[in-house]
């Protein structure tokens, strides 16, 4: 491969103090592939709201570009407004700005009810401050009520002001593909980067993936279900078929990777050596 496209690398808010430790760790050894940023995730409702802000700020001081999650659904403008201060005031400068899931049992939907109305947000709190990061569903989102509503959906958050878009991981090239294509068809030109979900654990990624809409290719789920309980086979097959989706998406021109760590290390290095994207 004669260019190394941009990578970048997400992590979750650890819960304990154990978890915290074994982050930085992670981290630390994530770090020698010189990724553009750490994205954190930020939990339903903003549930993990304080561990986000912590996760964030120490990526920072490490030295290390942090990109926060900020989802709106079930908040206030006010609450949004605090939040976008509080990272102006840390020098933060990207967000992944998401519209968010509901905790269970909450019903209402807050003052921001779309990603676009709060990338609107944003661009009118803070100008150009923040690079605004948008999710982008080559599989298109599970609630969408059909392909071109969720094509609209994704152009209104474009038009809102956002600067590039993170996919959904994904296993089917031809989805990222053609979902790429559609968007340009659209007028919609800013980077799509493909999310990447290393395999480790193939009982956990189906559970996972049933539940956010992401297939997993028949041959690919039959292959997994033949090695039963050898983890280390399907950890060997996970590297290849996700090693060979990433090696044909920068073949393609995809215009980076962003790899969904599970705050595990091995997995996301194991990918970048085979790619030869160390940093």
């Amino acid at each position: 491969m004669s260019t190394k496209p941009p990578i970048s690398i997400e992590f979750f808010p650890p819960q304990t103090s154990e978890g915290v430790e074994k982050l930085r760790a992670t981290r630390a050894r994530l770090a020698e592939l010189k990724p553009e940023f750490f994205s954190v995730t930020f939990g339903a409702g903003g549930s993990t709201q304080a561990r986000t802000f912590e996760t964030v700020f120490e990526t920072q001081r490490e030295g290390y570009e942090a990109a926060p999650h900020l989802s709106c659904i079930g908040s206030t403008r006010e609450h949004v407004r605090e939040i976008l201060k509080r990272y102006q005031d840390a020098g933060i400068h990207r967000i992944v700005a998401l519209r968010g899931d509901l905790p269970s049992g909450v019903g209402d939907p807050g003052e921001l009810r779309y990603a676009n109305e709060l990338v609107e947000f944003i661009r009118a709190e803070t100008g150009n401050h923040f690079h605004i990061e948008v999710a982008a569903y080559p599989e298109y989102h599970p609630q969408a009520r059909s392909p071109k509503d969720d094509l609209l959906a994704f152009k209104r958050k474009v038009e809102a002001g956002a600067n590039s878009a993170i996919t959904q991981y994904f296993y089917n090239l031809d989805a990222y593909l053609h979902f790429r294509d559609e968007c340009a068809a659209l007028g919609v030109n800013v980077p799509i980067v493909p999310g990447i979900m290393p395999i480790v654990s193939f009982s956990k990624l189906a559970r996972f993936s049933d539940a956010c809409g992401a297939e997993i290719p028949r041959w690919m789920r039959r292959k997994f279900e033949s090695f039963g309980d050898d983890s280390e086979s399907i950890k060997a097959f996970g590297l290849d078929v996700v090693g060979e989706l990433c090696a044909r998406l920068i073949e393609a021109g995809a215009p980076g990777l962003h790899f969904y760590s599970m705050n595990q290390a091995g997995p996301t290095l194991a990918l970048c050596e085979r790619l030869g994207l160390q940093g």
